[in-house]
Order: C-alpha cells, then sequence, then structure tokens
C-alpha cells in the first residue's frame, strides 16, 4: 500500500524522537562512567593501590620481649634467653607434607614430631605462622636459612625464650611459661592475637601466671613484601611492641637458697617474713622442680617421675598445702581467753596428764601431766591439758575470731598459684558442710590445733609475725614494676591488748630460752640474735586406747606417711622483732627436734645476711652445725657473715 506524504512524515517524526532519547540515555551512561572512572582514579586510587597490594604485602607481629623477673637484691630470677626456631605458613606453601618432608633433610626431627607438627599446621588458619622446630641448632638454622628460596613458606626466626638460671630455688613461686594451649584460650575472652601464634609462651604458674598481662607486654608489627612463593622481599615497615613490664620480688636469693637447701630431702616448705613491713624474703617449698624443663619440653619419663614422687615435688606446699597446726594454734587459743576474760595470766590449771570430758578422756603429750600451769608455762611446755579447759571456756566461735585476725582461715591476697584459705572452724561452718551440730570435743581438738583446724605455712608465718609486731601485717612479694615502688600501706594495729601479747609472747620466749621448754634444744645463745618460739606436732592417725594402755608407737617405727608432721613457728630478735618463720615438715614426727632446728637456722641467715657465726650455738652443737654446713650447696657458700651484723 503506498503511505501517503503525511503519513511519512509521522513515521519520521517518531524515528528522530527515538533516537534523541536512545542517544540522551547513551549520553548519561558515559556521563556516569566517566564519573565514577574519575572517582576510582583519583579520590579513590590510594584505596586500590592497597587493596592490590595486599596481595603481596603480609602484616606480621612482633612477640614483645617478656618482662624480667629479679629479687629485692636485683639478681635476675626470671629472663629470656636467644633461640633459633623455623616456622611454616601454609597459605605460601602448595604443598605442606613435602615442604616438611625437605625440612626435615635439614633439620632433626623425628616421625612423631614431625606429624604433630603436620597435624598443627593444618589445624590452625593458613595465615597463622605454626612453629614446627624450636631451639634448633646454629648450623641447622644455617643451613635452613640459605635453602629459604627452595622451601615456600619456611622462615628461620631468632625470637627470645624464658630461662630460669636459679633452677629449683624459685620453681613454684615463680611457676613457668610454656604455649598457649586451647584450653589457655578457652579461659580468656578476648585473647590477645599473640596468643593466637602456636608455641608462643604464657605463664601457666606462680607469677609468671597470676602477673601475665604485665609480663607479656603488647604486640609489634611488620609489613613485608613477599612475592607468589610466599618468600619475604623486603619490610615495608615496622612499629616496635611494648616489653612487659620488669618486676622485683621482695625475696632474698640467698636466703631462698638456704631455705630449699636446709628442708634437704624432707618434703616440706618453710616462710619468712620481715615482721616491720610484711614483705615474704623467702617462700620456699621441697623438694622443687627445675622450672626450665618446662620451658623447654619435658618428656613423659621426666614428668612421670615427678607426678609419682610421694613427696610431692609439684606442690608448693607453703601456700597449698593444709595441714594442722598442731600446738603451735595454742597462741591462738591463749589470746582468745585472754581477751574473752575467760583467764587471767596468774591463774593455773592443773594437768593429770589428762581430762574427762562429756565422757571422753583427751590426753595431754606428756603422760604422767605437767602439775599446775600458768598461761605461759602452758606455752611454754606446751601442756594440753591447759587448753582443753580454754576450750570449754571460750567455745570455738571466739577462738576462731581470733584465728581469723591472726591470718588463720584467710586467704592471702598474693600472685601465687592455688593460694589456700585454710579453716578456722565455726559452728556454722559445721552445721552447713557436714548438717550436723558441733560438739564440745570438736572445740577440745581445735583448741590444740587438730580436729577441723587446718593452716598452710604462710598462715603461720603471717600468725607469728602478727604476734611478733602487733599489727595486722599482710604479706606481699612484689616489691616494684619497672623500678616504681608497688604501694604497701602500713599495717594497722591489732587491736589486742599490749598485756595479753606481752603474755603470748612471754611464753613463747620460755618455749625456746627457758628452763622446761619445749624447744629449748634449738636457742640462740648470743643475746641479740635470741629467738622467741612455739612447737607443734601434728597427728595423721588416731591412736585408740588400747594402743595408749600398752604403749603409744613411736614415730620413727612407724612407716612415713603415718608419722606425725612437725611444725615449729618463731621470730626474732626477742626484744626487737625483725623476722618470723614458719617450718612444716610432712610426717617429721616432732616439731622440737625437726622443724625447730632447721627454723633456727634460716632466722639466724636472715639476720646475719648469710651463714651465721658458730658462735650462736650452744658449744655442745657447733661441731654438728659445721659439718652440716659442708651438705650444703649454697649459691654464694662463702658469704659468712660477721658476729654482730645483721640484714640491711
Amino acid at each position: 500500500m503506498k503511505q501517503t506524504e503525511r503519513t511519512i512524515r509521522e513515521s519520521q517524526g517518531r524515528i528522530s524522537r527515538r533516537a534523541l532519547l536512545l542517544g540522551g540515555v547513551q549520553v548519561g551512561i558515559m556521563g556516569l562512567l566517566t564519573a565514577r572512572m574519575r572517582k576510582m582514579q583519583l579520590e579513590e586510587a590510594d584505596n586500590y593501590r592497597m587493596l592490590a597490594e595486599g596481595n603481596s604485602v603480609k602484616i606480621r607481629l612482633i612477640p614483645p620481649a617478656r618482662g624480667l623477673i629479679y629479687d629485692r637484691n636485683g639478681v635476675l630470677l626470671a629472663g629470656n634467653e636467644q633461640n633459633y626456631r623455623i616456622t611454616i605458613t601454609r597459605e605460601d606453601s602448595d604443598d605442606v607434607d613435602g615442604l616438611m618432608g625437605d625440612l626435615r633433610k635439614l633439620v632433626a626431627m623425628s616421625d612423631a614430631d614431625a606429624q604433630s607438627m603436620l597435624t598443627e599446621l593444618h589445624k590452625r588458619p593458613p595465615t597463622v605462622p605454626v612453629t614446627v622446630a624450636d631451639r634448633v641448632s646454629w648450623e641447622e638454622f644455617s643451613r635452613v636459612a640459605v635453602n629459604t628460596p627452595a622451601l615456600p613458606g619456611v622462615t628461620p626466626e631468632v625470637g627470645l625464650s624464658r630461662i630460669y638460671p636459679r633452677h629449683e630455688d624459685f620453681s613454684h613461686l615463680l611457676g613457668y611459661v610454656g604455649p598457649a594451649s586451647d584450653y589457655d584460650l578457652s579461659k580468656i575472652e578476648n585473647p590477645d592475637p599473640l596468643l593466637m601464634i602456636p608455641g608462643f609462651q604464657l605463664g601457666k604458674l606462680g607469677v609468671e601466671a597470676k602477673l601475665e598481662e604485665e609480663l607479656r607486654g603488647k604486640a609489634g608489627q611488620r609489613r613485608v613484601e613477599v612475592n607468589s612463593g610466599g618468600r619475604e622481599m623486603r619490610e615495608l615497615g615496622r612499629r616496635e611492641g611494648v616489653p612487659g613490664e620488669n618486676l622485683q620480688l621482695t625475696l632474698d636469693y640467698r636466703l631462698q637458697n638456704y631455705c630449699l637447701q636446709r628442708l634437704g630431702q624432707d618434703s616440706a616448705a618453710a616462710v619468712v617474713i620481715d615482721v616491720t613491713n610484711g614483705d615474704v624474703l623467702a617462700c620456699s617449698s621441697a623438694p622443687a622442680f627445675d622450672a626450665n624443663m618446662f620451658v623447654r619440653g619435658i618428656s613423659s619419663t621426666e614428668y612421670r617421675k615427678l607426678t609419682e614422687d610421694d613427696h610431692r615435688p609439684l606442690s608448693d606446699k607453703s601456700v597449698q598445702g593444709l595441714y594442722p597446726p598442731g600446738s603451735t594454734y595454742k597462741v591462738v587459743s591463749a589470746l582468745a581467753a585472754l581477751e574473752a576474760g575467760m583467764v587471767t595470766p596468774e591463774e593455773t590449771v592443773y594437768c593429770r596428764g589428762y581430762s574427762e570430758i562429756a565422757g571422753r578422756r583427751f590426753h595431754c603429750w606428756k603422760r604422767g601431766g605437767h602439775g599446775h600451769v600458768n598461761l605461759v608455762q602452758s606455752l611454754e611446755q606446751s601442756c594440753d591439758c591447759y587448753y582443753y579447759e580454754m576450750a570449754q571456756r571460750i567455745g570455738i566461735d571466739r577462738m576462731s575470731a581470733m584465728a581469723h585476725r591472726l591470718g588463720v582461715g584467710v586467704r592471702p591476697d598474693l600472685p601465687m598459684s592455688a593460694v589456700q584459705e585454710g579453716l578456722a572452724p565455726t559452728k556454722d561452718w559445721k552445721r552447713e558442710r557436714y548438717g550436723k551440730e558441733w560438739l564440745i570435743g570438736d572445740s577440745v581438738n581445735a583448741s590444740i590445733g587438730q580436729g577441723f583446724v587446718l593452716a598452710s605455712p604462710m598462715h603461720l608465718a603471717i600468725m607469728a609475725a602478727r604476734i611478733a609486731s602487733g599489727r595486722a601485717l599482710e604479706p606481699r612479694i612484689i616489691k616494684s614494676k619497672n623500678g616504681v615502688e608497688v604501694p604497701h600501706p602500713e599495717a594497722p594495729p591489732l587491736g589486742l591488748e599490749q598485756a595479753w601479747l606481752d603474755q603470748v609472747r612471754a611464753g613463747m620466749n620460755a618455749v625456746v630460752n627457758g628452763r622446761h621448754g619445749s624447744g629449748g634444744r634449738s636457742k640462740i645463745v648470743m643475746s641479740e640474735w635470741k629467738m622467741a618460739g612455739k612447737t607443734g606436732t601434728s597427728q595423721v592417725r588416731n591412736i585408740t586406747a588400747a594402743e595408749r594402755a600398752r604403749g603409744v608407737i613411736r614415730n620413727d617405727q612407724l612407716p612415713w606417711r603415718r608419722r606425725d608432721h612437725a611444725l615449729f613457728i618463731c621470730y626474732a630478735p626477742v626484744d626487737n622483732p625483725r623476722y618470723a618463720v614458719s617450718i612444716v615438715v610432712e610426717h617429721g614426727s616432732g616439731g622440737s627436734t625437726t622443724a625447730a632446728p632447721i627454723a633456727r637456722d634460716i632466722i639466724l641467715f636472715a639476720l646475719s645476711g648469710g651463714l651465721p657465726p658458730l658462735e650462736a650455738y650452744p658449744s655442745s652443737q657447733r661441731g654438728g652445725v659445721e659439718a652440716e654446713r659442708k651438705n650444703l650447696n649454697l649459691v654464694d657458700p662463702d658469704v659468712v657473715a660477721r658476729s654482730g651484723t645483721s640484714r640491711a
């Protein structure tokens, strides 16, 4: 059909409008593309450049140097030593299994270790470097460094590892470090990225664990350029980390070493406290272990030997061990009776060797009895019957309140592992714990430190220090951080009448220096260093009536685990107390025969600043003391203090 001129004009108009519309859209699109290109090239160029570089730039964490730990004299107790290690980053290698095989040709590695490292590599994120060989020799380190172009993902590194120069001496108190385990990480809400690095060491026990954040420091960063094979080409930037805080402890390394040597092969603990300010000068537990074994990797044989030892070398008996305090607890009962007004210093109690209470016979340690004894004499001769009478007068709650005031049954605030609270029981405690009512026999047993009462050597040292000073001293072991003294407020008074304290102190003085003192064999003959103390022997077995009738079996005739614990607390000098000491010897049989001589030697060492002069001992004992010293492995064996000197 032939189109009319009008139809042709309308058709041409529609085509022109469509062309204009299409052209406008095209121009708009081109404008948008141009604007976007301009924005990307000019305004966002830096962002895209960084994204592009991300394919070849890696961020590496720089572990900070762990803080150092010193004793009060500035002697290093925990430091860092340089060591060589090899790491693998899985994302930089196409064949980790083959890479490990190649690496084993250069570094000595057992099949078990290699398999363990492979498991660790596949378990960790591919971007995380995993330490596959630690503490390698310089020769092995050099061989790996030369061959790194053929070992994509392998990096030889120089790092720092923990070292304990004093070996066993501070192992329980300091603890040790080890690689952060999954269990360790599970206990931390927001783990530091450093802890995610396999092989990174953190505190596991003791001060190392309790002050981990202060000692760890803050990580630094390295920006490195790597090639397609994962090999580092150059370092683009570095931000150094912040090293951990350096700690100075209140402990004295010489005294700590002497305590451990003097405890010898016994399963025992010793604590020394400065009576003037609460500083812990020694805190030893025997036997000990070398913390370096755990840092370097302890073998299953070595670990089994430690765990199967019946003397429990891994346990810190100074704060974790809880023992019936035995007759050392009589100072608590004496002060409680004086405060309650239930006894006067002159009043006497008759001891015939036993007391009949509630139809049961409670025996004194001296079968024939002590006769009439007053408070000072009861402490001097450690008469049990005197305290059986006091228990009936004052009751358990007053005794326990006094025990708490003297530090027993209260957890010391110390950065050490598993510090125990101890137990000064009350009527409510027994009702809640056992659902039973308190009995008068329970109070009688508690009055002489038996029954439910439990205390650690640290508790006993605090008790002795508070009696000696008359103040509520709090123990501390951290002296300064990064050279800045840690504030330690002055201890408030105990709130006890001076006359009561004087009576108990007189009794403790008589224990060592009196005619009938239970600790008389451990006296110090130099008048300026005279010592006051209290012996203690706590039973770990029941003595039946039948055994008592035919004669109690002597401790040396019993198996070791059934022998009594030996305890002793003391302070010196008597007239101007400076140091307080507590000793617990597990199954040591007698406080006067086993624990007291050790305590005397330790307090003399503290007063002297070294081995004391033989003139401090009774003349009859000097030969034995001199012979005993030859068996001690002291860090400074030639340090012998001059007569009349004292620790600064």
